[in-house]
């Protein structure tokens, strides 16, 4: 399949907080850890605004690529001893997959950008197609180390990421409802937000994972252990990556950098608050180049130049951010949302615009989906060889199965439900705010 793949004289070891040690033996594995493109991922946060509520949440995409390729590499080495292919279609694993898989598991997150997710929505860029494009252009050194193991072997790496690589076993250890990915940012985001939820039985789901035809499978008497991981990955979801806080520091990025490119845009002359890096973003005229310029710490030193700029929202919503001044927020549904254009017009009254002060956000997550038709539900092995669907066999997994659970929430500016000397010139929007706000229960005590 390959025809270049060099072995390291001697093994080489990263140590890691969460898996204790990440071994490479290949040659190509320690050069591409060692390429300009994946060394910016120690500039990128896992988790982006997660730190400002879970303060131990400073650890990087590159640290969880790593994760990701050590279970990678562990899946791959026990399939390779313990249910290699015999002959041509028996479902089995092929050992000479096992590049590619590694290569995929390691450049899986190398296209994350600048706080990835609020900077996709504002600049419309796709993590997985840059990660792609990273993969593929000759211009990057990642591309020159894969081409030297062979010269389709981009190629390959890029279909396992877009999920169209022919051998379905290198996906699914890649990208599914239980794979290398997903266990690593459990056990990751769960050691440095200081939580247990995310905890749960690696080795054992590890040991009792198989090579199925279409995939990867799971022997029948591992099922609590991946029970127990998909509950992990449903309190996770509603503890951690969906907290209130986190969610409006995402809003005052968003918004922050909504105004940022209505102003710079804009601009025929360069001052010194202009942000070079950013522009080509802000025009729509970026490549792939200027991507990879980009990181947390650049778009950090341009919020703290702006907390100085003379346009009042760019200045405060940039005090915000680095600041740490989180907006408040309020639940609400479909009986209470037509209250929100009112509380946005108070917002408005009070002196704040809300182009830039409110926002609805609608965090939802389906914590197992049984029937999604491009993702097989996670497969588990009877001892006859036969197959069942976990949420066949799981009365836990199947009563949170095909359910979405989360909330809505209005962000708006915690000032509105405080007192200061400012709100006497606005007492009855005050007022009237509140009386909506706790009549409607909008809001609970310990929000």
């Amino acid at each position: 399949m390959v025809n270049n793949i060099v072995s390291l004289n001697k093994e080489k070891v990263f140590r890691d907080p969460v898996h204790n040690y990440v071994y490479v033996k290949y040659q190509f594995i320690l050069d591409l850890i060692n390429t300009t493109e994946f060394q910016r991922l120690r500039r990128i946060k896992q988790l982006g605004t997660t730190s400002f509520t879970f303060h131990g949440a400073e650890h990087s995409r590159f640290s969880h690529s790593l994760g990701v390729y050590e279970i990678a590499r562990r899946i791959s080495e026990r399939f390779t001893r313990s249910y290699a292919t015999k002959a041509t279609g028996d479902g089995l694993w092929n050992p000479a997959e096992e590049p590619v898989a590694l290569a995929a598991a390691l450049l899986h997150d190398v296209g994350h950008g600048a706080y990835s997710h609020t900077f996709e929505h504002i600049f419309h860029t796709n993590h997985e197609q840059i990660t792609q494009e990273i993969i593929t252009s000759p211009t990057t050194e990642v591309n020159q180390v894969l081409t030297q193991v062979a010269p389709d072997f981009p190629a390959k790496v890029a279909s396992v990421i877009n999920k169209t690589y022919p051998n379905k076993q290198v996906v699914a250890m890649i990208s599914s409802q239980l794979d290398a990915d997903r266990m690593d940012y459990l056990l990751r985001d769960a050691y440095y937000t200081g939580v247990k939820y995310g905890t749960f039985d690696l080795n054992r789901i590890l040991e009792v994972m198989r090579p199925i035809e279409d995939g990867i499978g799971f022997e029948m008497n591992g099922m609590h252990a991946v029970e127990d991981y998909v509950m992990s990955r449903f309190q996770m979801y509603q503890q951690v990556y969906f907290h209130p806080v986190s969610r409006s520091m995402e809003v005052i990025l968003d918004r922050l950098l909504l105004r940022a490119q209505e102003i710079f845009a804009k601009q025929t002359e360069t001052t010194p608050d202009t942000p070079y890096l950013l522009l080509p973003f802000l025009n729509h005229e970026f490549n792939l180049a200027d991507y990879l310029q980009l990181d947390d710490g650049v778009l950090n030193t341009y919020f703290i130049h702006w907390k100085q700029h003379g346009d009042s929202d760019l200045s405060d919503l940039a005090h915000r951010f680095i600041d740490r001044k989180p907006l408040k927020s309020v639940k609400f549904d479909d009986n209470t949302q037509d209250l929100l254009p009112k509380l946005r017009g108070l917002v408005e009254q009070s002196g704040f615009n809300p182009r830039y002060y409110t926002a609805t956000d609608n965090s939802f997550d389906m914590p197992y989906d049984a029937e999604k038709p491009n993702e097989k539900q996670i497969q588990l092995i009877n001892p006859d060889g036969s197959l069942q669907g976990l949420a066949d066999v799981s009365p836990i997994v199947r009563a949170i199965a095909d359910r979405f659970s989360g909330d809505n929430r209005f962000f708006f500016p915690r000032e509105i439900l405080q007192s200061s000397a400012n709100v006497d010139l606005f007492q009855p929007e005050y007022d009237e705010f509140n009386h909506y706000i706790k009549n409607n229960q909008l809001i609970h005590p310990k929000e």
